[in-house]
């Protein structure tokens, strides 16, 4: 995958995460989110050895779900 599509899926994934947990970001919180949460979503369904096909909605799924849970342990955490 090209740098750009990671930028990419990782600005919406953050936006989303902020929409959901109504929480504030503007373009660099939600690249900061998305990305942390890939990584997060990559390892948790490594983990749980989810077949991830590797396309362009499976990843942003996968990068939604664990900026969501990122930023929920953040807010949780550090208020």
């Amino acid at each position: 995958m090209g740098f750009i599509l990671w930028i990419i899926i990782g600005v919406i994934a953050g936006a989303i995460a902020h929409r959901v947990l109504n929480s504030r970001g503007g373009f660099l919180g939600s690249l900061v989110v998305g990305l942390v949460g890939a990584l997060v979503g990559g390892q948790l369904s490594h983990m749980f050895r989810l077949n991830v096909t590797g396309g362009f909605i499976d990843q942003l799924i996968v990068a939604t779900l664990g900026a969501i849970l990122f930023l929920f342990l953040w807010k949780k955490l550090f208020g």
